[in-house]
């Protein structure tokens, strides 16, 4: 495959060497192109092996064995791992940070509250009438990450939607602090977007304690949010296990895909590559190149200028040694390699953005223009952070309003609906056998014709 190397070396305390390879699609072959699709191997074979027990111990011996293994990881002797949280008093914030979060709540909650549609109902023939109805999920648990950054903004994505779904039993986990205490900025999310339980606790624990319930942790149908390999380990063992629960989707590290043309700021093209970078080593970056006169030696500059000044400049630095970078002949071509891809973020950051809009198939959320940076996304835009990874963009959406609820379908015939209906599913059941199937059909029939007859003597 031809590529060449473009070399970021980035100062973090200690001079750190750093490679994104840089390719040129017209320069490679189908199956070539095929290959960028690739993010860095996990393998969930050995991961398997460590959670597996974990999962198992957290169904045997509940609350006692969530204990011992927050005490392990996460360095914390608890005595009580669940909080009702109306028992909570409202956590202490900074005014700016409480205004932050309640603009944050109100733009998430306008959003999912929009995608609450009315009730379809539809009369098919005379008398046969059908319908489908949404009914939230009873109950739902809730992954908030809390190792190497605390996210209160996830909070709010996860609990907000579930509030107006109307889940009566939301279990938000959460690691706990060195003091055992709860991170006031995600309580004070959780007490407002309506959670009743928080299980102090991180990791392949904290998923099992929700999918399997303990003594203190209501036992959840459906797992959402974030998390590492563990977490995302635990809930793919734990939606095919005799738990019983679902999960929201298959996630990875964190992911984005930006498109620039020679109108885009070099500085806001490494700004929106390193917000992503900085997630963990484990994060990829993409840069797609659309058209001519881009300066890639003033971004180089840049992500060395910025990712030198980071304070998570060693994850950053990481994630960029397996990143790289894509030259396209044209958008065209440009997005075309990004719907093969299917980001998780997609950033278009061109000239005439909104042309290109009906173009992109595949990622999980998008951000047209100049002005529009992942971040607003990330917090408080509206839409929902929780998103595909890994390329299930091309097959699963982000968390929304449906992710908390499920739907079911109802039919009602009249008499002279089944009178309308009922000879041909009498029929259909003969070619496929199934003489119950007929005659619940052409017993209720016979019934009809008979209460006519007699209605007409």
């Amino acid at each position: 495959m031809c590529c060449m190397f473009m070399r970021f070396d980035v100062l973090i305390g200690s001079r750190v060497s750093c490679s994104m390879k840089s390719y040129k699609l017209s320069e490679l072959t189908h199956g070539e192109v095929n290959s960028l699709k690739a993010r860095p191997r996990i393998d969930f074979s050995k991961i398997f092996g460590v959670v597996n027990p974990i999962v198992n111990d957290i169904h045997s011996r509940g609350d006692a064995a969530v204990k011992e293994y927050t005490a392990r990881f996460d360095k914390v002797e608890l005595e009580k791992i669940v909080e009702n949280v109306s028992d909570l008093p409202d956590p202490e914030l900074d005014a700016t940070v409480r205004e932050a979060f309640d603009v944050a709540y109100d733009n998430i909650y306008a959003f999912h509250l929009a995608q609450k549609s009315p009730e379809k109902s539809i009369e098919n023939m005379k008398g046969v009438r059908c319908k489908r109805v949404a009914r939230s999920i009873g109950s739902v648990g809730l992954y908030v990450p809390g190792g190497t950054a605390v996210l209160p903004s996830t909070a709010l994505m996860l609990a907000v939607p579930a509030q107006i779904a109307g889940c009566r039993t939301v279990v938000l986990a959460t690691p706990p602090s060195q003091d055992g205490s709860i991170c006031k900025e995600v309580l004070y999310c959780a007490k407002k977007a309506g959670v009743t339980h928080i299980l102090k606790a991180g990791g392949a624990q904290a998923i099992a304690a929700m999918a399997w319930g303990t003594e203190s942790c209501p036992k959840v149908e459906k797992l959402f949010g974030p998390g590492n390999q563990y977490v995302t380990a635990a809930k793919m063992i734990l939606q095919n296990s005799e738990a019983m629960v679902s999960i929201d989707m298959p996630a990875g590290p964190s992911e984005v895909l930006v498109i620039a043309d020679k109108y885009a700021s070099p500085v806001h093209i490494a700004a929106d590559l390193l917000s992503q970078a900085e997630h963990g080593p484990d994060s990829q970056v993409v840069l797609v190149v659309a058209g001519d006169g881009v300066d890639i030696k003033a971004i180089e500059e840049e992500i060395i200028k910025q990712c030198g000044s980071l304070p998570r400049g060693e994850f950053a630095s990481k994630a960029l040694s397996h990143s790289f970078i894509v030259f396209a002949r044209d958008m065209v071509e440009a997005v075309s390699f990004s719907n093969l891809y299917a980001p998780e973020h997609l950033i278009i950051n061109v000239n005439d953005t909104e042309k290109w809009e009906s173009f992109i198939e595949n990622a999980g959320s998008v951000f047209l223009g100049q002005w529009t940076p992942e971040s607003v996304g990330d917090y408080a835009s509206g839409t929902n952070h929780v998103l595909p990874t890994y390329g299930y963009a091309r097959m699963y959406g982000g968390v929304s309003l449906d992710s908390f609820r499920k739907y079911m379908t109802v039919q009602s015939l009249t008499a002279e609906g089944l009178r309308n209906l009922g000879p041909y599913v009498a029929v259909m059941t003969e070619v496929e056998g199934l003489e119950a199937h007929k005659r619940a059909v052409t017993l209720r029939l016979e019934d009809i014709e008979a209460k006519r007859a007699s209605n007409v003597q």
